[in-house]
């Protein structure tokens, strides 16, 4: 299976199952305070055996065929932990992952698991809107003196801010699926209509000022 039939095959499970819900006429509200006409947890996705099968093997395949060297794979709390965690058993390699703060007792450790400086890491995140999340574990692992080659997502809003980010930090990645293409399919299987995906393609240009 291509880049192109996966990147379908994902949006339509993430479509069913409701990972991805879409509301142009009554969005969401993110904490960041924009007004949002979809909704993703991929998390939804560890509940249905098939589909959690499907993502783990596709990220597993598009990590061997672009970062050869890799020596272990470092999930993003919370949301990238279980699926690191299984791309890690699938390609037999150690895991850890990073916390969004260091605990406050104990080692205080940031990243959790064993690892050393000079290993070759790929990050694992669910989802890719800004890129904030992904970047502040990719810096504590970089200063852990640890490689990141790279970065893969399930999901990516596809913001050209997220894209900016990454460039900037010298970071590469890649995401299994991605918002354009979601949004194809969830005209084709007709969830939503043609004046509805109008809306959410402009909500993608400009997600800050978007108004329904």
């Amino acid at each position: 299976m291509n880049d192109v039939q996966v990147s379908k095959e994902i949006a339509q499970s993430l479509l069913e199952i409701e990972a991805i819900r879409l509301s142009p006429n009554e969005p969401f509200t993110w904490s960041s305070g924009w007004k949002s006409p979809i909704y993703c947890d991929n998390r939804l996705s560890l509940s249905y055996p098939d589909i959690r099968t499907f993502v783990k093997k596709s990220l597993a395949s598009k990590i061997k065929e672009l970062y050869p060297a890799v020596e272990a794979i470092a999930g993003v709390a919370t949301a990238g932990i279980p699926q690191g965690a299984l791309v890690a058993d699938v390609l037999g390699l150690p895991f850890i992952y990073v916390r969004s703060k260091a605990k406050g007792h104990g080692m205080e450790n940031l990243i959790e698991g064993q690892s050393v400086p000079g290993q070759k890491v790929v990050v694992i995140e669910d989802l890719i809107s800004t890129g904030g999340s992904s970047l502040k574990a990719i810096e504590a692992l970089r200063q852990g003196e640890i490689i990141v080659l790279g970065l893969g997502a399930i999901f990516t809003y596809g913001f050209s801010l997220a894209a900016d980010n990454f460039k900037k930090a010298g970071v590469d990645c890649f995401t299994l699926s991605n918002y354009s293409t979601m949004l194809e399919e969830a005209l084709r299987k007709n969830y939503i209509n043609e004046s509805q995906l109008s809306s959410l393609q402009e909500w993608n240009k400009d997600p800050g000022n978007w108004r329904n």
